[in-house]
Order: structure tokens, then C-alpha cells, then sequence
């Protein structure tokens, strides 16, 4: 399981980078949950970074249910040299609304790369604004040839992830990712008492902010004390979980 932070500038992604993130994941939160920075900002964080490696991505923001703006702004995106590309879906109430906008956007993205990794962003709290269904968001990602799929919350007020949908529809959420070829990532509010249950559920991203800034603040800036500690937790987390899994298997195989 990888650990992706969100940084807003140049001097945030240098501390998360200094805390050990395994993913650079550039927004703007002053524009909603997967808010987009404009290209100069992701350019000089991606220009900073990928000499060394480092996997960046970067957010289209919670996107109307407009596939020409998204595919413009997706191309945009991938012209900047990021590693993955996130949509948020905010504006789609179906499938095809969905499998609409993410046709556009891999499209878009194909244009400039084969190799840049397109995520079909719903939301954990869609029923608190008629959005499109996880489920629906799944088969949008899986038929528009999309590389991974992704939860979040839209409205941060407090309630996370966990708050907005049940463990059982969370599991149910990426294992139908999984069958469907899929990386499957989770974010919404999550806190560091939140990494076991996702590493169980078997999710192979988390992603996070708030966690990481002063005060639980996503809207405060982050704190390298915050991101050191929260990564060692997480590590240590996987750590044990791939020990008991490996642990199991030495079981059976006896």
C-alpha cells in the first residue's frame, strides 16, 4: 500500500518529500476536494521532482458534467509531465455520464502519453448530493480504459470516509475495482487510526492531507513532524500486515 500527500505548493511538496511520501499529489484545496492548481504551479513541482523519481500526480478538480472542458484540462494536466491524472466526478449522476467523461479524458491523456495513469475519482459521500454511485464509477473506469479508481469525500465538513460509507461497502467498492483490473485507491479526511482498516479492506493507495497539516487542518499548511510520523505509522502498518499475510501463507503451505 502506497501513502499519496497532497501538497498546494513548491514548499509543501518539498516537506513531503523530505517525510518520505510515495506519491507527490498536487491540488488546490481553496477549489473542493480535488481542486486543480493552474500549470505553472504543477510544472515547477513536477520539474523539481521527477529527476529524482518521484511519482507525481495531479487533480483535473471536481469536474462539471462537461467532457470537452474535462478532456481539455486532462490534456492540459498531462502536458505538464505528471506520473497520474485524477478526475473527480463531481458533476456525473450515472454511468454514462461517468463513462462520458472519462472517454474524453483518456483520450485526452492518450494524446500525450501511454504511460501517464488516468483515476476515476467518485465520492465516499455521493449520496449527500445525488452523485454517481462507486459502483457506477468502477464499471465508468473499467469501460473507459482508465488505469485506477478512487474514492474521496466531496464536502469536508468532518465527516470522512469511514463516516460516508459502511467498511462492507468500502471492501465491496474495491474489490470490485480489483476484478475489474484496477488499481484502487481511498482518501476522504482519512486520520492515521484509519491506515489498518484500509490496508485490511486492501486498498493500494491512501491518500491524505489534513492528517499531515497543523492541526488536522486541510486548509493550515503541513508539517514535516506530521508527515515523518504519520509515514512511519503507515509503514510499519503494511509492514505488519504483509508479515501476517506472509505468516498465513507459510501456514497453509505447511
Amino acid at each position: 500500500m502506497k501513502i499519496l500527500i497532497s501538497p498546494i505548493s513548491l514548499p509543501e511538496a518539498q516537506i513531503v518529500v523530505a517525510g518520505g511520501c510515495d506519491i507527490l499529489d498536487i491540488k488546490n484545496v481553496k477549489e473542493g476536494s480535488l481542486g486543480a492548481q493552474p500549470p505553472w504551479v504543477i510544472q515547477e513541482i513536477v520539474q523539481s521532482f521527477k529527476r529524482d523519481g518521484l511519482i507525481c500526480s495531479a487533480t483535473l478538480g471536481d469536474l462539471p458534467q462537461k467532457p470537452g472542458t474535462a478532456g481539455l484540462a486532462a490534456y492540459g494536466v498531462a502536458s505538464c509531465g505528471v506520473d497520474y491524472v485524477k478526475a473527480g466526478l463531481h458533476g456525473s449522476r450515472s454511468y454514462q455520464d461517468a463513462l462520458d467523461m472519462m472517454n474524453a479524458i483518456v483520450r485526452a491523456v492518450r494524446m500525450v502519453s501511454n504511460d501517464i495513469l488516468v483515476v476515476a475519482s467518485g465520492y465516499a459521500d455521493f449520496r449527500r448530493f445525488d452523485g454517481v454511485s462507486p459502483q457506477d464509477v468502477v464499471a465508468a473506469a473499467r469501460d473507459s480504459e482508465s488505469d485506477l479508481v478512487m474514492l474521496d469525500t466531496a464536502m469536508k465538513d468532518g465527516k470522512t470516509l469511514l463516516d460516508n460509507m459502511s467498511v462492507e461497502e468500502i471492501r465491496e467498492f474495491v474489490a470490485a475495482g480489483h476484478a475489474a483490473g484496477l488499481l484502487v485507491a481511498l482518501a476522504g479526511s482519512v486520520k492515521e487510526s484509519d491506515i489498518e482498516v484500509l490496508a485490511d479492506i486492501g486498498a493500494d493507495i491512501v491518500g491524505v492531507r489534513g492528517a499531515v497539516c497543523d492541526s488536522n487542518d486541510r486548509t493550515r499548511g503541513i508539517t514535516l513532524e506530521r508527515v515523518t510520523a504519520f509515514m512511519d505509522f503507515a509503514r510499519e502498518v503494511v509492514r505488519h500486515d504483509s508479515d501476517h499475510q506472509a505468516g498465513r501463507i507459510s501456514h497453509h503451505a505447511r
